[in-house]
């Protein structure tokens, strides 16, 4: 025999798989990641007590001013990412919420991602090397580059340190710097040919920037909205597609002729 439930009854049974399912998502692991602003540096100074960049084989000259390289700082891929996380980030400024196969490869260890981005970086600085030699017309067989930089990985410093050689090699041409004196940040991958994409996280990164004196950053064009998400008061947006566009960006900043490209 069946007895018909009181509605108040009714809802309080169904009411207990939402809960359940509720609870059990507030405790279960979620793929993704955190991440907040992270580090940056300085490629035209030291970091460790090093240069960041050694040039041997063609002359070079005292710079003033920074070139900032900046990054995000994101929770391992083995942190236990819950609900509770989650929700506190999204709500955060300072703190974003990124699927975890974005950040890092799927299926591997913790030691073979550090692997994976110990090699993206070493790529990356190979081709911002290339970039930068191609773009003065140097050949690499006469200039020799060294690019240190410990406890970074991945790629999306590449046109930081191709600025970086096109300044310590050739200044803005004219006995002048690059940076004019300025803190300069930015990020972006290059290839050989000079081109310049794509990285995530720029929304962090400006935030990392400012945080470090900043007043210029250049970003990749097609992340110009992702980068006035939360854009910090005092940092002007410069977007580049290429490294002959950031070096001609720049010498209209520190000039004032020209048009500055922005967002």
């Amino acid at each position: 025999m069946l007895s018909r439930l009181t509605r108040p009854r009714a809802l309080a049974v169904c009411a207990l798989p939402v809960v359940a399912l509720l609870a059990t998502a507030a405790f279960a692991p979620l793929p993704f990641t955190l991440t907040q602003p992270g580090l940056t540096a300085n490629v035209l100074g030291e970091n460790r007590g090093e240069p960041v960049i050694t040039i041997s084989g063609a002359p070079t000259r005292k710079t003033s001013g920074q070139l900032r390289m900046t990054t995000i700082e994101a929770t391992s891929p083995d942190t236990t990412v819950r609900l509770g996380d989650v929700i506190d980030a999204w709500f955060r400024t300072d703190q974003a919420v990124m699927p975890r196969d974005s950040v890092y490869p799927s299926g591997q260890s913790v030691r073979e991602i550090e692997r994976f981005n110990t090699r993206q970086m070493k790529e990356s600085q190979d081709d911002a090397t290339e970039a930068a030699l191609n773009y003065l017309d140097l050949d690499d067989k006469d200039v020799e580059v060294t690019l240190r930089l410990a406890d970074v990985g991945g790629p999306s410093a590449g046109l930081l340190f191709s600025l970086g050689i096109v300044d310590k090699l050739e200044g803005d041409g004219s006995g002048g710097d690059l940076t004019g004196g300025r803190t300069i940040a930015g990020t972006g991958t290059i290839d050989p040919a000079g081109k310049v994409g794509a990285v995530g996280g720029v929304s962090l990164k400006t935030q990392a920037a400012r945080r470090d004196g900043a007043t210029v950053f250049l970003v990749p064009k097609d992340e110009c909205g992702d980068a006035k998400a939360e854009l910090p008061k005092g940092l002007r947006l410069i977007p580049v597609t290429t490294l002959k566009g950031a070096v001609d960006a720049l010498d209209a900043v520190r000039t004032g002729e020209g048009t500055v490209p922005a967002c």
